[in-house]
Order: C-alpha cells, then structure tokens, then sequence
C-alpha cells in the first residue's frame, strides 16, 4: 500500500541551511560565535520562520530561541543551535535546527496526526561563554551567579554586556516545564567518518559521552638558558613534554575501546627562547561514556604526576576543571529512528555512541532523549571545510521527520 504520509520537503531543508550559511559566511563556512551579529541573524531568521510551522516564537533571557505549539497532544522538543565554532563548518548546530524545524512545518500541520513538534535553538553549546549555557539553563544547572561571572572565552565581554548588546538583559530564562514534552530529539552530522567510510546513511546514537577535563602543572626553576649545565636544570617545559610522551604510553593499558584523550592547549613560563620555563601547564581532556573507564585513567593521570614528583626534578600538579556526566539515549527513541531509517533510508543505518558532546545530553537529565547523525565528509568538523552532501541531508531530513512521527504516535 502507497505511504501517503507528509513527507520532508528536501529542497526546503537545503534552502534554509543555505540561508543560513549565508549569515556570518567564511570561505565555505561560517564564523559565528555566540552573541555576534551573525548569530543574532541567525535567531531573528528562525524567529520569523516558527510561525510557518504552526509556532509561537520567542527569545529567552539567556538566548535560546523556543516555538511553541497550541495543538493538542504530545508535545515533543527537538533542536539544536545555531552558533558556531571560530571560523568553523555550516552544518554543526544548523542542520538540527532546521531538521526540526522541517518536522515542525510537516507534522504540525497534519491533521492525522495528535500532537505537536516544538523547535528550540540553544545558546552557546559551543562554549564562547561556557559549556552548554542554553540548555543547562532550561534544566536548571546555570544560576544568575553563573551568568555574572562568564566571559567569552575570545574578547572577554562579559555575558551581561553580551546579553545587553541583543537586547535580552533583565528577560527571563525559560525552563522546563514537568511532564509538557514526551522527550527531546536532536539531528546532527557525524563529525567523525563512521558512516562515511561505512556507506550508511543514519547513525542511531546510543550514548553522548562524558567529558573530563583537568589543568596540570609542573613546577621546576627558571634559569638562564645559555649559563646553566643540563645536568642541573629543572625544566618545567621538559617535563611536561616527557609526561605527554608517558600518558601515550600508559593510557591504552587502561582506556576502554572508544576512549579519546588529547592534549589541546600548552604554555610555558615565562615562554622567552633564553631562559629556561620555571612552569609549565597544559590543558587536558578525556572522552569516554563510561565514568568506571573515567576514574580509572584519572587515576593513572594522578599516579603519573606522583611518580614525577618523586623522581624530580619537577613537581607535577593535577586539577580537576570538569566533570562531564555521559548521557545514555532513550531506547525506544533510537527504535523509532531505526525504524525510520529502514523505511527511508534502505536500513543503511547503524548504533553508535558520540565522541562528541551535545545540548541532547543535557536534555537526558531531565526527559528521555534520542539523537540522529549523517555522515561528515571525510569526517570533519570545526573547521570551514566541513561538509555533507545534499543527498545525504535529505535523507536525513525524511528519516528525522518520520521518527518524530513515530515517536509522537507512541
């Protein structure tokens, strides 16, 4: 029998993610970080498009953007964002947006259908200001005390005066309201080359991992570098590049199958090429679902720092600067795009955690949550080259749309 069901309109999908590419253009990305006038585009064009899809419109005290439905029934919540990384891709954050967007006009309008798709467009999941500040607001995990002490982490405005400068200080933030969505449903590319490399369509996402980040610092003693016998020296830059080299050593003993881990900042003091750095420090980062596989390589990194410190000549200091919790998907979500998938996209569909974090993480602490990738060509992400082919984003435009369908009908 012929599905005469409402389908994703493809050519709809691309016009606004080509829309909105357009905003804050950079070679074949975008550069739109949180609060700039790109950004700001960005929200006032989703704004002006919710009503389109059966939705009141509105901007809350901390940015994010929600649409609303009257319609009877089932509510469910999807979105993502629509700031950017620096100088990053088009598709990372837009595409979940106008997936649900698209769901929204579709479903919405479709009298055989109970219930309802509302749209939200979080702030700052890509942290200008901080981690997840939108949807940890709708949660209830930022205080009014969070927001006066955040600073963007490129020009150091305060978040205030951002929030000033869009015409937003004194609105207040919305929050969830208990029992209103059955659950909540992100879109968003891959960012790695799975599927890709599979030649699958649909990644149905199984969990969101934790992230864990710690500051560690050697201490060793600044000298003059052309005086100072290398037998004597206390090189806090050395050392920091020895216990690098060591982590590579230790951490595949320890990690689990899909554990990442990197190194992505350094500075030496007092960084000049004729004295030897007294200090050092670097920024380190741990990715894993599972908080057991976390605490045991943290307790490797602390080990490590110990066994440093003891055989000198540098004294080596672990901080813990965040706990990121991971987030398991709903089972009966990931069933709902599965299905859709088969029906859609030839079953070329696969379960797979996220390497990467997102505001559907969030979400989970408080309702049940699913998440859909496409494939990222040669799997990147957070840079201008970042890329997915249209056929690609129509197929998962129809796959998003039927699952919401089937979730509502659930």
């Amino acid at each position: 029998m012929l599905d005469t069901k409402p389908r994703a309109d493809g050519k709809r999908v691309l016009a606004d993610l080509n829309t909105l590419r357009a905003i804050g253009a950079y070679k074949t990305g975008v550069h739109k970080p949180t609060f700039s006038e790109p950004h700001k585009q960005s929200l006032e064009w989703l704004v002006q498009k919710l009503p389109d899809a059966g939705l009141s419109a509105a901007i809350d005290g901390i940015g994010n953007v929600f649409g609303t439905s009257a319609k009877s029934g089932p509510k469910l919540l999807a979105g993502s964002h629509l700031e950017s990384q620096n100088y990053a891709g088009w598709l990372d954050g837009p595409l979940g947006v106008v997936y649900a967007l698209e769901a929204a006009r579709v479903l919405n309008a479709d009298p055989a259908l109970k219930g309802a798709v509302e749209v939200a467009a979080w702030c700052d999941e890509e942290g200008h200001f901080g981690h997840f500040l939108g949807s940890r607001s709708y949660v209830g995990q930022v205080t009014e005390a969070d927001i006066d002490a955040t600073r963007d982490r490129t020009s150091g405005r305060t978040m205030r005066e951002a929030l000033a400068d869009m015409g937003l200080a004194g609105r207040p933030r919305v929050a969830a309201e208990p029992g209103r969505h059955v659950g909540y449903l992100e879109a968003h590319i891959e960012q790695g080359d799975a599927l890709e490399s599979g030649g699958l369509a649909i990644g149905v996402v199984t969990s969101i991992v934790g992230i864990w980040q710690y500051r560690i610092n050697f201490t060793g003693e600044q000298n003059h570098a052309g005086t100072t016998r290398m037998a004597v020296r206390k090189d806090a830059g050395l050392a920091l590049a020895k216990f690098c080299v060591a982590i590579d050593e230790r951490f595949p003993a320890a990690c689990g199958p899909r554990t990442v881990w990197t190194t992505g900042r350094i500075a030496l003091d007092p960084g000049a090429p004729s004295i030897i750095p007294g200090g050092a420090e670097m920024l380190f980062q741990i990715r894993d679902d599972d908080p057991a596989v976390i605490a045991r390589l943290e307790a490797v990194l602390r080990t490590m720092a110990d066994e440093f410190s003891a055989n000198g000549p540098c004294t080596v200091a672990v901080t813990k600067l965040r706990t990121g919790a991971p987030a398991m998907m709903n089972p009966s979500f990931q069933d709902a795009i599965e299905a859709a998938s088969r029906a859609l996209a030839g079953g070329r569909s696969v379960r797979m955690p996220s390497g990467a974090g997102h505001d559907a993480q969030m979400l989970a602490t408080i309702m049940p949550a699913g998440m859909l990738f496409v494939p990222s060509i040669g799997g990147i992400s957070h840079h201008w080259t970042e890329d997915t082919a249209d056929a690609d984003i129509v197929t998962g435009a129809e796959v998003f749309v039927d699952a919401c369908r089937r979730i509502l009908s659930g």
